[in-house]
C-alpha cells in the first residue's frame, strides 16, 4: 500500500485517537450506555467511538459531519489555511473593534448575534496550538478520509445525520454521501435530515430545529 494512504502510528490527534480519550472518559464517569452527539469534526470522533465501543455507545447523530471524499487540491487549501490560522494568533486579535462581526458571519446561513462572533474569536485564540493544528492535520490526510465510510459501514448501532441545507463547509451533498454507509440509508436518506436556511454551525443558527431532530431520533429507537 502507499505510504501516503497509511496512517502514520504515532498521529496523537486522529478522530480514532480522541474516540479512545472519549471512551476512557465515559468508563471514568461509570457511564454504561449512551447516545453520542458531535458536530463536524467531532462527529468523525463519535463514529469512532461507536466503533470502538459498541457495549457503550448505543448510537450515533452527527450534526454538519459528513466526509468520505478525498478532494486532493481542496485539502491541502484547506489544510494550508488552516495551519496558517493555527500559527497567527496573537492575544490582541481579541482587543480588536469589529474582528467579531466576519466571525458572525463565517460559514453560517444568517448573521449570529455578536456574542456568538465574539465567542469565536476567543475560542480561535485560546485553542492549544499542538492540539488544534494536530487535530487538523491528522484529521485530513488521505488515509483518515478514507477509513471513515469503513467505520460508517461497520456499525450496527443507529447513526443518524442532521445537515445545513446551506452549509457550505460540508455541503448536504457529502453528508449524504458518508450516511450511504449505514444501512438505514435504504437507498433514500432515512438516515439523513436537512434544516433549511442553516449553515455549518446547525446548533447555533437553529437551536431548536436541532433539539426536535435529536428528540424524534431518540424516540423513534428508544420506543
Amino acid at each position: 500500500m502507499p505510504t501516503s494512504l497509511v496512517a502514520p502510528p504515532t498521529a496523537l490527534y486522529t478522530p480514532a485517537a480522541y474516540a479512545k480519550d472519549l471512551s476512557l472518559l465515559l468508563q471514568q464517569l461509570g457511564i454504561r450506555q449512551a447516545w453520542l452527539i458531535g458536530h463536524s469534526l467531532g462527529g468523525s470522533i463519535a463514529l469512532w467511538a461507536a466503533d470502538q465501543s459498541p457495549q457503550t455507545v448505543e448510537g450515533v447523530i452527527c450534526v454538519n459531519s459528513g466526509g468520505g471524499i478525498y478532494l486532493k487540491e481542496e485539502f491541502e487549501r484547506f489544510r494550508t489555511a488552516g495551519r496558517f490560522l493555527v500559527k497567527f494568533r496573537p492575544r490582541w486579535l481579541t482587543y480588536l473593534p469589529l474582528l467579531d462581526l466576519p466571525l458572525s458571519r463565517m460559514s453560517v446561513a444568517r448573521p449570529l448575534d455578536a456574542v456568538w462572533g465574539k465567542q469565536r474569536l476567543m475560542d480561535l485564540v485560546a485553542a492549544q496550538q499542538e492540539a488544534a493544528l494536530g487535530a487538523l492535520l491528522d484529521s485530513t490526510t488521505e488515509a483518515e478520509v478514507h477509513q471513515l465510510p469503513q467505520v460508517v459501514a461497520r456499525l450496527q448501532q443507529p447513526v443518524h445525520f442532521i445537515a445545513g441545507e446551506n452549509d457550505m463547509m460540508m455541503e448536504p451533498k457529502y453528508v449524504h454521501h458518508l450516511a450511504s454507509f449505514h444501512p438505514s440509508f435504504e437507498y433514500c436518506g432515512n438516515n439523513v435530515s436537512e434544516i433549511p436556511n442553516c449553515g455549518h454551525l446547525s446548533m447555533v443558527e437553529q437551536p431548536e430545529a436541532v433539539a426536535n431532530e435529536i428528540l424524534s431520533v431518540l424516540a423513534k429507537h428508544r420506543a
